[in-house]
């Protein structure tokens, strides 16, 4: 009996990250065969793609390190009991970081494609793998969140995974251009 459980339990996470390869693998097919339109599909009202991938990618990382934060706390890691209100405003907060990254990522592989080659940066192919594994990442949360037979261990890694994955996004992205050229004009145009 124990044996299959342990086998039971095992197919989920296989099955949770068998999924979020395909789909992360699908996002870089996608971005290859697509011919970048170099205009953005939605601006959001900002004045520019770049301003607004920048300041929503921040504001994405913001939310996810309290993601973060409040994951520890819900699970008793902090050394303080949880309210009951953290659970809802955590999953909620998750929604925000997803809805705020998502433009992001369309306006990316739409506009940007999925770079690669000799002549692509290192930190700009980092960039576009990472930025598909993200959405890979998501899909294993996910299932990790919503599978009552899944072993214990998959709700803290696929949520460190997520997490990992877009802070390297942001990081190849948004921290990098910041770093580079400074905070862009919210208004004005490229």
């Amino acid at each position: 009996m124990a044996e299959a459980t342990a086998t039971r339990s095992s197919v989920v996470p296989l099955a949770a990250f068998a999924a979020g390869a395909v789909v992360a693998l699908l996002i870089g097919v996608y971005g290859s065969l697509h011919d970048p339109t170099l205009e953005p599909v939605v601006l959001l009202g900002f004045g520019s793609m770049t301003a607004m991938k920048v300041y929503l990618a921040f504001a994405a990382a913001v939310v996810a390190i309290g993601q973060v934060l409040g994951g520890l706390w819900l699970y008793g890691k902090l050394g303080i009991a949880a309210p009951p209100w953290l659970g809802t405003a955590h999953r909620l907060s998750g929604l925000v970081a997803v809805l705020l990254a998502t433009p992001v990522a369309i306006n990316c592989r739409w506009a940007l494609g999925f770079q690669a080659g000799e002549e692509t940066a290192t930190r700009v192919l980092l960039h576009s793998v990472v930025g598909c594994a993200v959405y890979g990442a998501l899909v294993v949360k996910v299932v990790a969140v919503h599978s009552r037979r899944g072993p214990g261990w998959l709700l803290p890694v696929a949520g460190g995974l997520l997490f990992a994955t877009l802070i390297v996004a942001v990081w190849t992205s948004a921290v990098w251009y910041v770093g580079d050229s400074g905070w862009p004009s919210a208004t004005a145009s490229e």
